[in-house]
């Protein structure tokens, strides 16, 4: 008989049964439908973005299950059952360990039918092994930090950013200042809590997105191929007002039906607001807002399990491409400003592409990217007097130039700007740097704001 207590996930194509080749550069991606579209299949296999194809498996854990969060990425080593009778021999040796526990066998007959899919269709994986994935780059070996090539990496950082900047210069219309704050928004990442406010998190909006050529939508494909795991969303009223974003809790098959936000760790989040059209929207429309507006302030989602909200931790990089300033929050607003003659702006539009041929230099700032997320960061005590002294002397100036909410930006802002140096510490250069790129960022701002006050 078996005794072992057994905990069931369905699980989709976020956990992999292969180790990567060498070179190889493996990806979570998919767009969202214009509406919430069902399974092909008469069973709903649960995956948490609307449209995945990919293969599900039911990978059963034997012991140390609760080790497990929700969202985590897992490498997964076991035994593969996809033989009718073999599933259903797991079953019945189920329901006989059940005999300890009668609740176990107290299924109904839609609880059976969504816990025990044909093994056909949704095959048994017997987990024997498990081991947290520390980073979702397969380019990088899993203990990174203690890599001997590291160093090299590191003295390399500055020359890979500045041919990184160079190209998103390039794919965002000329807009040198841009690229440098998408590039510090790609590197981002949640590194700590304070009670309840996420550290690091560094989201974008960038406004002023040309409304032709599916230039938004080109960008995330862009992006797609710099990052390891992306999710386009397009804020369409549709998508708004019909797709389900928050995981809830289905009571009559005993299970969680899967939301679009459920996403794995450093995911990047593009929520296309220029598709967002005139319309109403509706009550489950109204808490997909709320629920983005949550996830970007609060790296958090709230699971509905209609009685009540579970709170879930996540840290999930999201950007916002929008025509005007966006309706939901962000930590960092840049306004595009293209050197593009609005003549040949479509023209140029379509001819943005990845002209990447040589896979070595799209895998380097892959590799970039990801190294700068997990370098540790800290600040001197000389150059913290030094900053502090000039918040003081910026309010001493005029009081009303900089909140304490923008200074604190601008710490974010430093502490990114100098990751992407490759540098593990503040210097004072970088600390002048970033004065001068957000009082560029903010005047760019207020000549916008005049400009529209004029033309109202």
């Amino acid at each position: 008989m078996n005794t072992l207590k057994q905990k069931e996930l369905l699980t989709g194509p976020q956990i992999p049964t292969e180790q990567p080749r060498s070179g190889d550069f493996k990806r979570q991606e998919t767009e969202a439908p214009s509406s919430q579209s069902a399974s092909a299949s008469p069973l709903d296999l649960n995956f948490p973005l609307p449209g995945e194809k990919g293969p599900s498996c039911l990978l059963k854990v034997y012991e140390d299950w609760d080790s497990y969060k929700l969202n985590d990425t897992l490498e997964v080593y076991g035994i593969l059952s996809v033989d009718p009778a073999l599933s259903a021999l797991a079953e019945k040796n189920d329901v006989s360990s059940s005999l300890l526990d009668p609740t176990e066998c107290m299924e109904t007959a839609e609880e059976q039918r969504v816990h025990s899919p044909p093994a056909s269709l949704v095959p048994r994986l017997h987990m024997i092994y498990a081991k947290q994935v520390p980073n979702n780059n397969p380019l990088l070996p899993s203990d990174v930090l203690e890599d001997k090539t590291l160093s090299s990496t590191l003295s390399e950082m500055a020359s890979v950013k500045a041919e990184l900047h160079t190209y998103l210069t390039h794919v965002l219309l000329g807009d040198a200042l841009a690229a440098e704050y998408l590039i510090l928004h790609l590197i981002s990442n949640v590194y700590a809590r304070r009670d309840v406010l996420p550290l690091g998190k560094f989201t974008l909006n960038l406004s002023g997105c040309p409304m032709v050529g599916s230039y938004t939508e080109n960008l995330s494909k862009i992006i797609q191929q710099l990052v390891p795991s992306s999710y386009y969303l397009g804020m369409s009223l549709q998508n708004m007002n019909h797709m389900r974003l928050v995981p809830k809790k289905d009571y009559v098959g005993n299970r969680l039906l899967s939301g679009a936000l459920q996403l794995a760790k450093n995911t990047l989040l593009f929520l296309d607001e220029t598709q967002l059209e005139q319309g109403q929207l509706d009550t489950s429309g109204v808490q997909n807002i709320t629920a983005l507006g949550n996830l970007i302030s609060w790296q958090k989602v709230e699971y509905d399990f209609n009685f009540h909200q579970m709170e879930f931790p996540c840290n999930i990089n999201v950007l916002i491409t929008s025509e005007g300033r966006s309706l939901l929050p962000s930590d960092c607003h840049v306004h595009l400003q293209s050197t593009v003659d609005p003549a040949h702006m479509e023209e140029y539009v379509s001819s943005i592409h990845m002209p990447l041929h040589v896979a070595s230099q799209l895998n380097k700032f892959r590799i970039y990217l990801s190294v700068a997320r997990l370098l540790d960061y800290t600040i001197s005590d000389d150059v913290t007097k030094s900053v502090e002294d000039d918040f003081v002397d910026m309010r001493k100036d005029d009081p009303q130039s900089i909140s304490a909410e923008e200074f604190h930006r601008m710490l974010v802002v430093a502490r990114l700007l100098s990751l992407s140096l490759g540098q593990t510490s503040l210097s004072r250069d970088t600390w002048s740097r970033v004065k001068h790129i957000e009082i560029l960022r903010r005047s760019r701002l207020d000549q916008h704001k005049t400009v529209n006050s004029i033309e109202q």
